[in-house]
């Protein structure tokens, strides 16, 4: 069972290699073989969308204000769209997320010790228009 998991992995990431749009793909943090396989299986080129609101809408990860006659309740995520697309999208961005954290924490330890603060980019200074 597992050599054949192994296996159908291997032909997988074949495929996709070949595919032209594999590297646009798989350079985004998150994407991987499978997630990248996953989004071209359900999506294509994204050709089939007139803008990304379009694509969001599809795999179902736009909020919903959910609201009554009586009362507004916020925002939700959505309970319809694509299901295998949303879990695609959701992996990537919880892989980038974590990607993130380390990077923070990376970060937080040379900040602590060096004993330096964290330094905020200063404003640009704004020339006046006469």
């Amino acid at each position: 069972m597992l050599q054949q998991r192994k296996s159908v992995a291997e032909q997988v990431e074949g495929i996709l290699d070949a595919h032209p749009l594999a590297g646009v793909l798989t350079s985004m943090p998150g994407i991987g073989v499978r997630t990248a396989a996953r989004i071209l299986l359900e999506i294509g080129d994204a050709s089939n969308f007139a803008s990304s609101g379009h694509l969001v809408a599809y795999a179902g990860i736009a909020p919903v204000t959910r609201s009554s006659a009586t009362s507004i309740k916020g925002e939700h995520p959505a309970r319809t769209g694509n299901r295998q697309l949303k879990r695609a999208f959701f992996l990537a961005a919880f892989a980038a997320l974590i990607c993130l954290a380390r990077r923070r924490c990376d970060v937080l330890c040379a900040m602590l010790r060096n004993r330096t603060h964290d330094r905020h980019p200063e404003p640009a200074p704004t020339t006046a228009v006469a």
